[in-house]
């Protein structure tokens, strides 16, 4: 069976709330050769992203998101296990993220596949205040502090946090690295908050990491329109949040 009729059968199974069903069609799927890594990236977060957009378009039910995502979670779970390894690299990373179960999903998906990438990982979750994640990071000093999954009212938080961590210059190379959330929907807006990287998905935070391995420095000056595309970015967020 291809990956693809595999996505197809998981979410029949998911918005049905068959949690036995999707399970074994995606355990089936490992057996037959499918590594787990591959089912999480093509299968399981795709899943993710297409029961969020359909419950922000109102097109399925509070009941059956929560379905859903709890599936998808249990189904991560179990394939986090079975993910192949790559040795210790000695890099850190904290993983945190916004309020909701979706958020909390999308953030431990992106913190297993650090961790079997070799690296060392934090997985704080969501809820945890941004004085106490400055402490964290001030005392594990991590090569990445990822904020995944932020709502707009969570915006300024993020931003408050970012000038904070360079204010004090905690730890001057740690890349901050934001993803998923509002920093989808709403265009320039991590370039806003003066996050060192922007990732739509887990796939994309994995290859900028690896690419961008050190951190440059923005230097924080006007540029040229700038105020004008805040305005733009502004309406954005506004449509964003209200979605």
């Amino acid at each position: 069976m291809e990956i693809v009729e595999v996505f197809k059968q998981y979410l029949e199974h998911l918005f049905a709330g068959k949690r036995c069903e999707a399970r074994e069609l995606v355990m089936a799927a490992q057996d037959r050769g499918v590594a787990a890594r591959e089912l999480i990236l093509n299968v399981v977060w795709p899943a993710m992203e297409q029961v969020a957009r359909l419950f922000s378009d109102a097109q399925i039910d509070r009941i059956t998101e929560h379905m859903a995502t709890r599936i998808n979670r249990m189904v991560a779970d179990q394939l986090q296990g079975y993910m192949a390894r790559k040795p210790k690299n000695g890099r850190r990373i904290v993983v945190t993220c916004g309020e909701g179960e979706a958020e909390e999903l999308g953030a431990q998906m992106i913190a297993d596949l650090f961790e079997v990438d070799g690296y060392h990982v934090w997985f704080l979750g969501a809820g945890v205040p941004a004085d106490e994640v400055l402490q964290l990071v001030g005392r594990l000093e991590p090569d990445v502090l990822c904020l995944y999954g932020a709502q707009p009212k969570g915006v300024p938080g993020i931003r408050h946090l970012i000038d904070h961590v360079r204010e004090i210059n905690a730890v001057p190379n740690m890349q901050v690295l934001v993803a998923g959330g509002v920093f989808n929907r709403a265009e320039g807006l991590a370039e806003e908050v003066r996050a060192d990287l922007f990732a739509h998905n887990a796939r994309e935070a994995l290859r900028l990491v690896e690419e961008h391995p050190i951190r440059i420095p923005q230097p924080d000056v006007p540029q040229p329109g700038r105020r004008r595309k805040r305005k733009r970015r502004s309406a954005k967020l506004e449509t964003a949040n209200a979605k």
